[in-house]
């Protein structure tokens, strides 16, 4: 069975985002597995510098690669990342399934991703200009992906 895989940096602490993401990985389980993999947040001081955040990166780079299978079809979620339309994007996870069993969705702290976890990644991905909350990108990557599979299947959901 293929499998999507989300690894998050930081965990969900609102009931509502939790209770969201629990409805989505549901509504995927249908489709497909569907994995969750939480990385802990580096601690950063209350004004960091930019060489601060760097090394924060690079640790929970380490942490993100390490969960991320080498066989797996990966997407790194940022901002430089390209934009689709949803049935683009369908497209692209479909010729993902064709290529590989499994897809690995990335998401990364408040400040984003480590190049290294960016270079690894086949896809980058950004889902607007808009910048949100990387606890509420996890709801909206979710209804994304969950839309794509029934794009593929060709059901009704998406009009």
């Amino acid at each position: 069975m293929a499998t999507i895989r989300i690894i998050t940096v930081g965990t969900l602490k609102e009931k509502y985002l939790c209770d969201a993401v629990a409805e989505y990985e549901k509504r995927i389980s249908g489709f497909c597995r569907v994995e969750s993999v939480n990385i802990k947040e580096a601690k950063l001081p209350q004004d960091p510098s930019d060489g601060d955040i760097r090394r924060a990166l690079d640790e929970e780079a380490k942490q993100i690669l390490a969960a991320m299978p080498d066989r797996a079809f990966k997407v790194a979620m940022c901002v430089e990342g390209k934009q689709f339309s949803s049935e683009e994007l369908a497209g692209k996870i479909d010729a993902a399934f064709s290529g590989a069993n499994e897809i690995c969705f990335v998401i990364g702290s408040s400040h984003g991703l480590a190049d290294s976890v960016k270079a690894k990644a086949d896809l980058k991905l950004s889902v607007s200009k808009l910048t949100f909350p990387h606890q509420l990108m996890r709801v909206v990557l979710l209804e994304v992906i969950y839309r794509c599979l029934n794009i593929i299947k060709g059901t009704k959901y998406h009009k």
